[in-house]
């Protein structure tokens, strides 16, 4: 048997979760990115070898893109979107957040909501690399042993389609970043 149990949050809520980023960036903002996404890798892996109810292991994944996104040399990510993404993983660097994740059952749910908001945050920047990775998985079964020879080329020019489309995308839904409505 299993049970739905959807979480409404109110704006008050959110705020609350936007201030939590905010101590985050404050404590955390000497770190570098490699420590960074070193302790972010560690939450997801925490999360993942844990025994976590659904809601918590299906947004793992997600984070792991993120972190997999910053450090794909061929997706060569921008610097203005990595900051973006480096901010929203800062979060992860903090020890002590709002449920002990020691708790059984409920101790990862603040982490899951916040990656919940950092995913709906970088929907398009996830939705790209995805694609991408897609992409780039297709043409080396394609391509087999020749994938090797001209790999940047052909990268490159989807990697341009790819991200012109998500600031196209980006701008026509006039999406501000929720965490940048606070700071």
């Amino acid at each position: 048997m299993t049970i739905e149990i959807n979480l409404e949050l109110s704006d008050a809520d959110l705020a609350h979760f936007k201030q939590l980023m905010q101590s985050a960036i404050e404590k955390n903002s000497g770190l570098s990115d490699q420590e960074i996404l070193e302790k972010a890798q560690a939450v997801v892996s925490e999360m993942a070898d844990s025994n976590q109810p659904e809601f918590v292991k299906s947004r793992v994944s997600s984070l792991a893109d993120l972190i997999a996104a910053v450090q794909d040399e061929e997706w060569q990510m921008p610097e203005d979107e990595k900051k973006d993404i480096m901010t929203s993983l800062i979060y992860f660097s903090e020890p002590q957040d709002l449920v002990p994740d020691d708790i059984p059952v409920l101790g990862f749910l603040d982490d899951a909501i916040m990656i919940e908001l950092v995913i709906q945050d970088m929907s398009l920047d996830l939705r790209s690399y995805r694609q991408f990775c897609s992409f780039r998985k297709t043409e080396e079964g394609r391509r087999g042993d020749a994938a090797k020879v001209d790999r940047e080329s052909w990268l490159s020019g989807t990697r341009s389609e790819i991200r012109a489309s998500m600031r196209k995308d980006r701008k026509s839904s006039g999406k501000r970043s929720f965490f940048r409505r606070v700071m």
